[in-house]
Order: structure tokens, then sequence, then C-alpha cells
């Protein structure tokens, strides 16, 4: 890129993506970044100045060329780039949405150091929705089967991404869920308003058009243990069954009832939607005054649940400063608002 442009590039101002307005949004669970258009897209992608070192791609754990995608956005060609960043990432969709970019790719962006850094992870899901949206997935072309036989224990992030890999290498896949649909903390953790759960849905279907096989409702250990599957058909077992463990504060009176781990809260709202009691079989005590201790993004995420249940109020309970809250800033703010 000379130099002329690039110095144009920097001119252009951060986009700010639209959103529902905080007075609707606590009445509801629709997602609440509405998402980029396409001029403001082309415009954010843009403000990338094509680096000759890329920090950004260090910065990435999966190593996605980032000022690859971000160029052909520049170029409106959407579909291709969200085609590239499937190249290293199979959950485009997801992680545009819940990655912490601002820890990784974005805080090393080189137009971070005078402006603000140009927003990959909004631009990811923008690509991402893209293609969704005006039907362009296609399967990718996938080599000969090598005979292998891959079991895969846990449909979550970790799991589903490494089924997407295997099958790309040409083994045989099976995905072992223990609960009644695929997707794991993607599906019950995070709520509604932030990752839709059709994108989820969409993500796990295109692993199926690809070829892997997923199981619900099975619980290794019990149906199968590890050690039986690999006397069994399968050459190898990835086991990615998550923290769905939740780790209590050991203080007088948690266990009375109306107190919850987030882990149950977000599950009985998110998977079992227990705002819709009794349209839905399970409950959740909607409490009037709500108080949540911690303030990483899994406290804002059911503080965020909590105010949309409509108590007198919500408070959050933190050790440190406002400033030391490890949450990503975009959810304290949403969470304020």
């Amino acid at each position: 890129m000379d130099p002329k442009e690039m110095r144009e590039r920097m001119k252009i101002p951060i986009q700010s993506m639209p959103e529902q307005d905080a007075k609707e949004r606590v009445k509801n669970f629709y997602e609440v970044p509405l998402g980029f258009t396409e001029e403001q897209a082309i415009l954010e992608a843009k403000r990338c100045i094509q680096c000759k070192t890329p920090h950004c791609i260090g910065g990435c754990p999966v190593n996605i060329n980032i000022p690859w995608f971000l160029e052909l956005i520049a170029e409106g060609k959407f579909v291709e780039a969200a085609r590239k960043v499937k190249e290293s990432n199979g959950l485009p969709a997801v992680c545009g949405r819940v990655c912490p970019q601002e820890d990784q790719c974005e805080k090393v962006c080189v137009v971070g150091k005078k402006n603000p850094a140009v927003s990959i992870g909004r631009l990811e899901k923008f690509c991402a929705d893209y293609e969704r949206e005006h039907g362009e997935v296609t399967i990718p072309e996938l080599p000969n089967s090598t005979g292998k036989k891959v079991a895969v224990v846990g449909a979550g992030p970790a799991g589903l991404t490494v089924a997407g890999e295997m099958v790309k290498l040409g083994h045989e896949v099976k995905l072992f869920e223990a609960l009644h649909t695929a997707g794991g903390v993607l599906m019950y953790g995070i709520p509604e308003f932030r990752l839709p759960k059709k994108i989820v849905k969409a993500e796990v279907e295109y692993l199926e058009r690809m070829g892997v096989e997923i199981e619900c409702n099975a619980v290794i250990g019990k149906i199968d243990t590890i050690d039986e599957l690999l006397d069994g058909d399968y050459d190898a077992v990835f086991v990615g069954t998550g923290a769905g463990l939740p780790n209590f504060m050991n203080i007088e009176g948690e266990n009375l009832v109306g107190v919850y781990s987030a882990n149950e809260y977000l599950t009985r709202v998110n998977l079992m939607k227990a705002y819709q009691f009794p349209e839905y079989d399970t409950p959740v005590i909607r409490g009037r005054n709500v108080t949540v201790f911690g303030a990483g993004n899994t406290a804002m995420d059911a503080a965020r649940t909590a105010l949309r249940l409509c108590p007198d109020s919500v408070s959050i309970v933190y050790r440190r400063s406002r400033e030391e809250m490890p949450a990503r800033e975009e959810e304290i703010e949403h969470g304020e608002a």
C-alpha cells in the first residue's frame, strides 16, 4: 500500500455499530448489536492499513489471516471474506460475537496506536452473517476418507472445532453430547442477546452437512467408557467436556432457596427457557432484588439476564475496582446502560 492511500485510510473514523436502545433491549432477549451495514463494513475494513508485519495475526489464537479477509471486505467481497476466515476458524459467526478481541487481535492492531483499533471482531461477525443470510454457505471440498474414526466427547466449542478439523483431514467423526442439544456453553451459558441460538444451530448443522455424526443425550462414562470407545471402532478420542461444575464460595447461606450458581441460572434461562415459564417446564425464581457476586463475563451475563426478568434492582458485588473488572468493556457498558 502506497503512503498516500495509507494516510487516507488513517483518516477514516471508526464505524459505530447500531444497537438496540437500552430502554427496549431490557424488555427482550433479542441480540443487542444489530450489525454493520454493507457500507459501514466496507469503511471499517478500509481502516486496515495492510501492515507489512501484521501483529493482529499473531494476536489471534487460531492465526486467521486478518489483513486478507479485511481487504476482501473492503473490496465488497463479503462471501470470499467469510471463506477466508473459515480456512482458520470453523466458528466465525460465534467468535465474531463472543471472542475477547480487545485483548487479542485488536489489542496489537497498529492502527490502534494512534486511533481506535480496527473492529476486527465485528467484521468477522459481519462477513459470517452475510454468507449465511444470503444462502452462500458451501461445504469445502473434503479429502478422500482415511478410514480412521474419531470420537469427540462433548459438543461445546472445543468439540465442535475439533470435529470440523478432523473431517477436513478425511477422518470419520462422531460427536457425543450429554445434553439434549449440541453447542455446550454456547447454548446454555451465553445469553440469547449476546449469541442467538440460531447462530449456534447453524454452525452445528454446517458440521453435520460436512459429515459429522452427532448423538445427543449420550453421557460417555455411562453408555461407554473412553477405553471402550478405543477398544471398539474408534482410532482416537478427544475429550472436550468443558468446565460445567461451578465453584462456590463456601459461605453461610449459599444453599438457601433462591441462591443459584451462574451456571445453573443461565442454563435454566438459556437452554430451558425459564423466562417463558409456564409455557416451558423449567421455572426460575424472579428475585425482587438480585445480587451477583463477581464481575467477569459470566457474572455480567447473569446480571444482564436478571435485568430482563423485571426485578426492582440488580447489583454486582466485586472485590476490586471498576477498572479491574475482567468482563469485556462492552458487556459492562451494556449492563450499566
